[in-house]
Order: C-alpha cells, then sequence, then structure tokens
C-alpha cells in the first residue's frame, strides 16, 4: 500500500471559534469548512502549552515541553532529538519545512543584554544542525515576524541565502510551499510541514494585520461570549484578526488545488491546527509580578481550546470528533501514518477510534506564572508556583490552587470556583488527576496546596 503524502497546515494563535464549523457566524473559512465535511473535526482539541515555541517543540518532537527543555520561547530544540522530521525521513519520506520556525535560537531574554549573552538567529539564518533534522527542502525564518511584517520581509533558504518577499505575507508563504509540492512525483511519500504566523499580532506594530479590506469585510462580528467589554483590544482588533484567518482559509485552499491538480488530492492527509488561541489581552492583569503575557500564556477556554481538522485516508469523513485531544497526539499520529517509527513519543495515535481514550488533556504554563492545569470534559483545574520564576524555572516542588471552571455551567469561564466548599470533593479528585498527569509527563512529583 502506498504511503500517504502528509501535510500540516500550522497557524499561530488562533482560536477554536473562529472556524464556520466550530460556531463562526460570519463566512471566515469556507475551505476548512468543507475540508472537515471530508474528513474529522476535532471539536475538543488542546494545546499543551499556551505559548509559541514551546507548542512547536511539542510538534517537532512529540514530548512535553519540561522533557526536551522548549518551556518557553528562546529554547532551541535539542540537537540530538527524535524529531519528527527524522522519524519520517527514517519511513523513506522526503521532508519540507516552510515559514516560522522558533526552535533555533537559545536566548536569557529579550532584552539587547540578553541577546547578546545568548544565540540569536531570530533575524538570521538557521544552521542545518538548528533544523530538528529537516534538511531537504527548507525556506523559513526562526521568528517570522521580525524578519517580515504582514506585507512583506524576508525568510532563508537551505543555503542560507535570504529570500525576499513582497505582498500579503500568508499569500507569499504558502508560494514557497507550492513550490515544494509542484516538485512532488508519485514515486515517493513526502511530508510537508507549512507554519504560517497569522493570525499572531504583529509586534513592532502592536495590532493584527489582516489583508486589506479585512476592517469593512468582518466589521459585524459576533462577539464571543468570553469576552468582556471594554477589556482588552479585541473590539478594535476582532476584524483584522478574523481576516488573517480567512487568508489562511484561503491559502489552504490554494494547497487543496494544487494536490488536486497534481492528482495528490486522495493520497495526502492534510491536517489543520494551531498552536494555541487568543484571549486579546483580556487576563493580562492575571500574570506573576515578574511574568509576562500578551494574548495567551493561561489556562482559560480561549487560550488552550484550538482548531484541528484532518482530512484524508484513515480519517472518515463527516465526523465530528469529541475525544479529548492534545496537540501532543498529532506528532504520533503523523508518525504511525507514515509507517514509521513512534517509539518514545508521549501522545496517542488519532488514528485509533476504538481506543479507550483519555479523560482529560494536560496543559502546562510558563513565562506569565509557572503553572499546570487539566482540561476534562466538564472542569479546568489550574494551580500555580508564585514563588517559581515563570521565565527561568520549569518545575516546582509545590504548588497551590489557582483556577476551578465547571465549563457545563459556566462555558465563558467567568466563576472561578477554587475556594467554593461545593466543589470541595471534584477539586481534590482534580488535584488527584493532574498530579497523575505529571508523572506521565516525566515530571517528578509534587504537592499542591489550597489556596490562601
Amino acid at each position: 500500500m502506498k504511503k500517504p503524502n502528509i501535510i500540516v497546515f500550522f497557524s499561530d494563535q488562533q482560536r477554536f471559534d473562529t472556524l464556520g464549523c466550530n460556531g463562526q457566524s460570519l463566512d471566515v473559512t469556507p475551505r476548512l469548512d468543507r475540508m472537515a465535511n471530508e474528513g474529522v473535526n476535532f471539536k475538543m482539541a488542546y494545546t499543551p502549552q499556551p505559548v509559541c515555541g514551546p507548542a512547536r517543540a511539542c510538534m517537532q518532537s512529540g514530548l512535553y515541553p519540561t522533557m526536551t527543555g522548549n518551556f518557553r520561547n528562546g529554547r532551541p530544540l535539542p540537537p540530538d532529538c527524535n524529531s519528527l522530521a527524522r522519524r519520517l525521513k527514517a519511513a523513506g519520506y522526503t521532508t519540507g519545512y516552510v515559514g516560522k520556525w522558533h526552535l533555533a535560537s537559545d536566548l536569557a531574554g529579550y532584552s539587547r543584554e540578553q541577546r547578546l549573552a545568548g544565540i540569536d538567529l531570530e533575524r538570521k539564518p538557521i544552521p542545518v544542525e538548528r533544523r530538528g533534522g529537516y534538511d531537504g527542502f527548507w525556506v523559513a525564518s526562526d521568528a517570522l515576524e521580525q524578519t517580515s511584517d504582514s506585507s512583506g520581509g524576508y525568510l532563508f533558504d537551505a543555503d542560507g541565502n535570504r529570500v525576499e518577499f513582497s505582498g500579503y505575507r500568508t499569500d507569499c508563504v504558502t508560494d514557497y510551499a507550492l513550490d515544494f509540492i509542484d516538485s512532488w512525483t508519485n514515486d515517493r511519500p513526502y511530508f510537508l510541514f507549512l507554519s504560517h504566523i497569522e493570525p499572531h499580532h504583529q509586534n513592532n506594530h502592536d495590532r493584527f494585520e489582516g489583508p486589506q479590506g479585512s476592517k469593512e469585510k468582518f466589521a459585524n462580528f459576533t462577539p464571543p461570549p468570553d469576552l468582556q467589554p471594554g477589556m482588552g483590544d479585541w473590539e478594535t482588533q476582532m476584524p483584522d484578526y478574523l481576516g488573517c484567518c480567512n487568508a489562511l482559509d484561503r491559502n489552504l485552499g490554494r494547497v487543496l488545488d494544487k494536490l488536486k491538480q497534481k492528482g495528490l488530492y486522495d493520497d495526502t492527509i492534510v491536517i489543520y491546527t494551531s498552536d494555541h488561541g487568543c484571549h486579546f489581552r483580556t487576563r493580562t492583569h492575571e500574570i506573576a509580578s515578574n511574568g509576562t503575557d500578551d494574548y495567551k500564556r493561561t489556562c482559560y477556554e480561549n487560550t488552550i481550546h484550538i482548531p484541528l481538522v484532518i482530512r484524508g485516508p484513515g480519517f472518515p469523513a463527516g465526523l465530528d470528533d469529541k475525544r479529548l485531544v492534545s496537540l501532543l497526539d498529532i506528532p504520533k499520529t503523523i508518525a504511525e501514518a507514515a509507517g514509521g517509527d513512534s517509539c518514545g513519543m508521549q501522545g496517542d495515535s488519532l488514528l485509533d477510534f476504538k481506543k479507550e481514550w483519555r479523560k482529560e488533556v494536560y496543559i502546562q504554563i510558563s513565562e506569565s506564572y509557572m503553572g499546570r492545569a487539566i482540561r476534562t470534559d466538564q472542569y479546568t483545574y489550574c494551580v500555580d508556583a508564585p514563588n517559581m520564576h515563570p521565565w527561568n524555572d520549569s518545575y516546582s516542588d509545590v504548588y497551590r490552587d489557582r483556577r476551578l471552571f465547571d465549563n457545563f455551567r459556566d462555558p465563558s469561564q467567568k466563576n472561578n470556583l477554587i475556594d467554593d466548599p461545593y466543589y470541595a470533593e471534584i477539586k481534590a479528585d482534580l488535584r488527584t488527576r493532574l498530579a497523575g498527569c505529571a508523572v506521565q509527563a516525566g515530571e517528578k512529583s509534587f504537592t499542591i496546596l489550597s489556596n490562601e
């Protein structure tokens, strides 16, 4: 049997509810909605780490961030990591990577002095040894937001040459991916990881940048119920944010059309997902005194709940899958779909639809505060370590209760029940489950104290 081609179409900071198939009322994602009808829409998909670099490390390694050392941004993927690219190459695949990498620099921090003290590759070519095993087709930048904005910029090719582009960034980055797909033949399998930065905000402009006309096209959006008027920047930024998502959808369509044009559509698994969601600066008042946050880095549903749609061989058409799945399940799924080695990966294969599935997703939190959380079908439970540094420390021996939400009764998570005596037994059970998840993730056992 011919091995399937595999494409990961990866967005950055995209909320679950931006998809029409997940409740978005505006016509933001028509191609993705159609793809969901042809495949599986995982309705309960979550990130194991709501920060860009750590989430990407999960995708490339199949391991929790604390296992690789990528528990925060500015940490390189270990050079000896048995990465997804290496596993697929061993299985006979030709691999390619396009877009944002975010796993090469080794930074002590983001000040000038801290950058000089570390290895800063955010605006430089990434050496082969820091590409996680992608030694073939390569057009990428470590921090795409640092080498471009929405209307132009540059990446680097496999030889380290600067590749400049002009035009809307999502379109131009997809152009490079289409160049790679154009080279595909029927005599071997291919793996492409296409990593976009949209709808992530443009750091140096401090705003979301959709294509021209986004403000008018998506002005009549319905405010998500978790976002409160007067808090954060969603009221002015949402139209452009949705414009970014619409541009991603249009470019997903270009990829799918290219596969059809080349007669490869039926033989290709296409995975659409994101690293984390977005709270639109509505939670920045909750960060630790020595922490930092802008749009993610929390346990809230709007930042941990992510889109995940998969179509292609092994994924039945028109299925809404309500298992609690993790971004960490995708690497193992890819390795097994490719007939490769998945030994040592910490996720579970999404291809096994009959397997008895887990009852919770485990989440590690850094940079805003040092925390741990689980999401069950009904509850979100989160603990933190206030005496630990959220940038420097990856683990604590002691945590305290921080958040408890009953998502059935309070889907917008406006009522923290952590001290509610009615939920004392439920909290005790969630404590035990969270501690068990931590051990399964490779962490040492720890103590959880009551909130005081």
